[in-house]
């Protein structure tokens, strides 16, 4: 009990203090910058809230009157479960209290007429600040901490509030964004609600037509979706070739072939479609070297579809690989053996047993395709031509001169409406199928080998591929290095010079033009990606090791946040978070917020995943012993995830780096990310400082992954051996 009281101690005492001290609504400036100390009595918007409701704002007082209500509780009302259940009241009606004022009063007055109407007029305000997020934070660990007194969970605080901040967080920055989308597709300019916008872009035959099957031309909706489906098949078949060479074959370069497949992962996705143009363009090298032999002339064909399709199977692919491998080993190789034991031969064994039992993965790698082609940006950009797709057609109505937010909103719901069709359909289709080859018992037995009539063509598709990924990546290199492409292949520094250029006239000068943006990249990647896997390992902690009443659907929503494209992210935080109650549009922290829980659901699957492998007895004994949750997981759980972390942290690092159809709405000329950057340097025709900014780029996310690895280490699970001293010591 005196646990509780403390606990609950510490949360008044900052709701307290938030009251009083803090400003409650945001400082233009940045909290953290402190200059609005200086003008913290003569500037109204900066005074807390208890001051704030004494001054007219009467929308604040039912938040004091909670906050009074909770003291009242610990001061005159023992711990016990009535008391609980009064305090998740009290959270509760807090939360929802601070969501209708903050949505109902934007910077002008009433949102809503109806509201002004049945009311009367009220004074604006601007967006929440520290005080507010310090209280709807209070109002959550009441919930959670009355839940806790009520025996919820076996008392236990630390999974209660853990659980309630991560549905606030998720419902905060994916929920509340996405329902931004459908709500702003409904408002005009002015705020007033109109539904012409919407009955005007959902019948619109450029999204719709499907003139393609009578010989025209088919609606961006169609156009994008066929993309998806020709992109994500040639990437699960690809990337099942790919494992099925490095563990079923006697390929002589197997590392070599892993390699090779990591590296578009750490390429910004744009720049494979540059490669593609300075090798197959109008005045590419291989098209010249065509047309020097043969007198053909190949015209314009990589702009469209067809080049868009070609870049993404080379972006993907790798993905797909890393997706599959896993599956392609976990396959029992008793199971193989046991079919040709009833003399199938490995050609029907490979048929009948082993790629049936790799559904699961195919799945996953198929929407995992599906999903990146949709989201993808940054290729179509640069390649698509006249042929546009849903995440271009996006951002030329939100930035273009139509300046159409309704359709952009339209637009972004047929794309979400796409992939998550794609994520449900998936789930479906594999809930309950068993596909398990792995139990409790080791198995000795080695993979069949493919059989030659499947080997040999995989070996030479794969082999046909990998060069082909070569020489693209080395024509990245070499027009790097280039004067002009195409017109002056004088070699030069010219490019990095004026990208990445340093003087030392009196100290050292970043001069080059892409310092900035460069800075700014790392330090929002280095602050997101700690937090990413943070956020992601303990959810995934709580979905493998606690149960609680609505946990299936608890994942089930986290993980569908992996099917929202980037495009639909980044236009939806523009809509949410450009006006009051929540204002961060322009700022650092909503490319931070983005980066999170965009890449939250990969962090949490391999905590899933690697958590599976630690026995439950684990936590149990450390229970046992007296230590809470949070101890636990501290001190046991964490030290033995390391590759887990590891994987997050790379992971997230990578996409914060190389991401671009969410941050190209979300960057501002102060916080310029390097992937926007760069895309302004294509469109301005300055190719060589666009690949010698890529080339760094890659190089430093190299260097990167190495320090995180030497940083967070390797798992431990052997014993330490004794050293020869102590073993004469014991004899």
């Amino acid at each position: 009990m005196n646990a509780d009281n403390r606990r609950l101690d510490w949360i008044l005492g900052g709701a307290i203090l938030a009251l009083l001290i803090l400003p409650w609504y945001r400082i233009r400036a940045g909290f953290f910058s402190f200059d609005w100390l200086g003008d913290f009595l003569s500037e109204p918007d900066l005074w807390p809230g208890l001051v704030q409701a004494l001054m007219g704002r009467w929308q604040l007082w039912p938040i004091i009157l909670l906050a009074a209500a909770a003291l009242y509780l610990r001061i005159r009302v023992p711990s016990s479960a009535g008391r609980g259940r009064a305090m998740v009241w009290i959270g509760a009606l807090g939360l929802i209290w601070l969501a209708a004022e903050g949505l109902s009063v934007g910077t002008r007055g009433w949102n809503w007429g109806l509201l002004e109407a049945s009311f009367g007029e009220v004074d604006g305000q601007p967006a929440f600040g520290a005080g507010a997020v310090i209280l709807s934070l209070f109002f959550t660990c009441m919930i959670s901490f009355g839940a806790a007194e009520r025996g919820a969970l076996k008392g236990d605080a630390f999974v209660l509030t853990s659980i309630a901040l991560l549905i606030l967080l998720v419902g905060t920055f994916v929920f509340y964004p996405i329902l931004s989308i459908f709500t702003g597709a409904f408002q005009d300019f002015d705020g007033s609600f109109t539904t012409e916008g919407v009955r005007r872009n959902i019948a619109d035959p450029k999204i719709w037509s499907l003139g393609c099957l009578t010989g025209g031309a088919c609606g961006v909706a169609w156009r994008t979706f066929f993309l998806a489906i020709c992109t994500a098949t040639a990437t699960t078949l690809l990337g099942l070739a790919f494992a099925l060479v490095a563990t079923r074959t006697r390929f002589p370069f197997k590392k070599s072939l892993r390699l090779l497949t990591v590296l578009p992962i750490i390429t910004p996705p744009f720049v494979v479609g540059l490669a593609l143009i300075m090798l197959l363009g109008r005045q590419g090298t291989l098209t010249q070297a065509i047309y020097a032999v043969t007198g053909i002339e190949l015209g314009r064909w990589i702009y469209g579809l067809t080049g868009i399709w070609l870049a993404q199977v080379l972006s993907f692919t790798p993905i797909s690989f890393l997706v599959l491998i896993g599956v392609v080993e976990g396959v029992s190789p008793s199971m193989e053996e046991a079919s040709q034991t009833l003399r199938a031969g490995r050609w029907r064994t490979f048929r009948k047993v082993s790629l049936p039992l790799m559904a699961p993965g195919l799945a996953n790698a198929f929407l995992i395709g599906f999903i990146e082609s949709m989201a993808d940006f940054g290729n179509p950009l640069v390649l698509g031509g006249s042929g546009g797709v849903l995440s271009t057609e996006i951002f030329f109505s939100v930035v273009g001169a139509q300046n159409d937010p309704s359709r952009a909103a339209v637009l972004a719901a047929v794309l979400l409406f796409f992939t998550l069709s794609a994520f449900i359909a998936q789930r479906v289709w594999l809930s309950g199928r068993s596909f398990a080859t792995v139990g409790g018992k080791g198995d000795g037995g080695t993979h069949a080998q493919l059989p030659a009539r499947v080997a040999w063509p995989v070996i030479g598709v794969v082999s046909a591929w990998s060069l082909f990924t070569i020489i693209v990546y080395a024509m990245i290199l070499f027009g790097g290095f280039v004067k002009l492409w195409g017109l002056d292949h004088s070699l030069t520094l010219e490019h990095y010079v004026r990208a990445f250029g340093i003087t030392f006239d009196g100290g050292i000068r970043w001069t080059g033009v892409a310092w900035n943006s460069f800075w700014t990249t790392m330090t929002i990647a280095l602050i997101a990606a700690p937090l990413t896997a943070a956020v992601g390992l303990l959810t995934g902690w709580l979905i493998s090791r606690q149960k609680f009443p609505g946990k299936a659907v608890f994942e089930f929503v986290l993980m569908m946040s992996f099917a929202i494209p980037g495009t639909v992210i980044g236009i939806s935080y523009i809509m949410a978070f450009n006006l009051p109650p929540i204002q961060m549009t322009g700022t650092a922290l909503i490319l931070i917020v983005c980066f999170v829980f965009r890449n939250m659901p990969v962090g949490v699957r391999g905590s899933v995943a690697a958590m599976a492998q630690l026995d439950g007895s684990l936590d149990e004994a450390s229970l046992t012993l007296g230590a809470g949750s949070g101890r636990t997981l501290r001190r046991v759980i964490l030290p033995l995830l390391r590759p887990a972390i590891m994987a997050a942290l790379v992971y997230s690092f990578v996409r914060a780096i190389t991401s671009i159809s969410a941050v190209i709405f979300l960057v501002s000329a102060k916080y310029n990310m390097a992937t926007a950057y760069i895309v302004g340097l294509v469109e301005n025709g300055q190719y060589g400082v666009a690949i010698a900014y890529s080339s760094v780029l890659i190089l430093v996310m190299i260097t990167v992954i190495g320090g995180f690895q030497l940083l967070v280490g390797e798992r431990r699970l052997r014993r330490r051996p004794v050293p020869p001293a102590a073993k004469e010591a014991t004899v």
